[in-house]
């Protein structure tokens, strides 16, 4: 089988089917507010999607030799917009800087779950995955108004459940997210939002998927009176 038909086929499956999911336990994810300094090591906050040049990462070497100055790093970003949308209990997005689109979690567990209609409040997301870009940060900025939270966990492969925080956003300010980040895009609380994206090129995702490795989603709060002053 050629190499590039066999990583097709091992490519995880971003949008499943709730149906195919297991129930599992919850691990609740503390929810902070999203200020500059909550943020600190994890990302930025931005007022205007111009404001933060995207950071890229230089390719790494393979052995003693190193890459030579000036290479490595020339893939530039791409765009576009960042559309996510909740069908009933099952929050979906679609990111067209890399045409690609993802199932990210639902308000109940998995078996619960409908799409054609909304079954239990809206009240927190339970996320399945997350993954991070080792090739460059990736930046959100909202074109709508509305409060959106993300989950994100500071970079490291070792991760577990603990690592991760929630941070809640009011809206009209924009995430930078520095690369090696973990991150799971943005969860709004409204029906849908919509979001310009800027990032890496090559985008490389390294991912996590939580029910396999530790056997739980993380259950993010969705509420404003949830999210914390302080970390």
């Amino acid at each position: 089988m050629p190499d590039a038909i066999a990583a097709t086929l091992a490519a995880p499956n971003l949008k499943p089917l709730a149906a195919t999911m297991p129930d599992m336990p919850v691990h609740r994810v503390p929810l902070v507010k999203a200020t500059a300094a909550n943020l600190r090591g994890f990302g930025e906050i931005i007022e205007h999607p111009d404001a933060r040049k995207v950071e890229i990462v230089r390719w790494p070497s393979l052995g003693w030799r190193q890459v030579e100055p000036g290479t490595g790093d020339q893939g530039g970003t791409t765009e576009g917009m960042f559309a996510f949308k909740w069908h009933g209990d099952v929050l979906r997005a679609r990111n067209e800087a890399v045409n690609d689109d993802y199932v990210l979690g639902w308000t109940c567990q998995p078996s619960q779950a409908r799409e054609d209609r909304q079954t239990a409040p809206r009240e927190e997301l339970l996320l399945w995955r997350c993954n991070y870009h080792p090739d460059g940060g990736q930046l959100f900025f909202p074109l709508e108004p509305g409060p959106f939270v993300t989950t994100l966990a500071l970079p490291g492969d070792d991760i577990t459940p603990d690592s991760f925080v929630a941070f809640y956003s009011e809206g009209g300010t924009g995430l930078y997210i520095h690369p090696g980040v973990w991150h799971e895009a943005l969860c709004p609380v409204n029906d849908s939002f919509r979001f310009f994206g800027r990032q890496g090129k090559v985008h490389a995702r390294v991912g996590s998927n939580f029910p396999q490795e530790f056997g739980c989603y993380l259950s993010v709060s969705l509420r404003a009176e949830d999210a914390r002053e302080t970390l």
